[in-house]
């Protein structure tokens, strides 16, 4: 049985893009329940909408992204999935909303296919981060200390194949790729991926990379 369509709220401080995101997504059956100009009028909707997915403008007045992102998902039990809308691949804030708990992040220039591809894959569950620029934000952004290993709860807590997964996580490979590296078929990975995230208290696969990182289990070298 098909799951119904994504439910959509789009939070764009520019009229024009919500307005482009809205017919994108409506021309493939996706709904977008409401609209947003800047991070209060995002959380307001969000609460009272129930979306599935929350495409999030990161710079945005009075309240951007970031923080109407951390209002969303603190405490949340049933929060949707948040993607971020940046113009830079390397924003710096993206890496801060990963560790907030967003999904992950979009450029604003991507075509209609990946828009649409980028709602489904996080309504699914997983993590929109491509291998290269998920590098690329740890290698600039990410820090490992001791007070972030202990935010990010005791890696103790996993299996030795438990950690195996994650630092294959941290590369980006996909659950096939996961199976393939390590000789397992892919629902015993996607087994090991949910208890990884149950044990570390995580919402998706986009927080165990930044915990991955950040805990010191993958170095950004080591993953170039």
């Amino acid at each position: 049985m098909n799951s119904p369509p994504p439910r959509v709220v789009v939070a764009d401080d520019q009229a024009l893009v919500r307005t482009g995101f809205r017919l994108i997504l409506g021309a493939h059956g996706i709904e977008v329940v409401a609209e947003a100009a800047d991070g209060g009028e995002a959380v307001a909707a969000v609460r009272r909408t129930l979306p599935d997915v929350v495409l999030m403008d990161i710079r945005m007045p009075d309240m951007d992204g970031l923080e109407a992102t951390r209002r969303i998902l603190e405490g949340a039990t049933e929060a949707p999935r948040v993607v971020m809308l940046t113009t830079f691949d390397l924003d710096h804030y993206v890496y801060a909303a990963l560790s907030a708990g967003a999904s992950g992040f979009l450029l604003k220039d991507v075509t209609p296919e990946q828009l649409v591809a980028a709602v489904r894959t996080v309504r699914a569950g997983d993590a929109l981060l491509a291998p290269a620029i998920t590098r690329r934000l740890v290698e600039r952004f990410a820090r490992t200390s001791t007070a972030s290993a202990a935010l990010h709860r005791d890696l103790a807590a996993l299996t030795p194949r438990e950690l195996d997964v994650l630092r294959l996580l941290a590369e980006g490979l996909s659950n096939a790729e996961l199976a393939a590296r390590l000789h397992l078929s892919e629902t015993t990975v996607k087994t090991h991926v949910s208890r990884i995230l149950t044990k570390l208290t995580l919402r998706d696969r986009a927080q165990a990379v930044v915990v991955a990182y950040e805990t010191g289990l993958v170095s950004p070298r080591s993953s170039l």
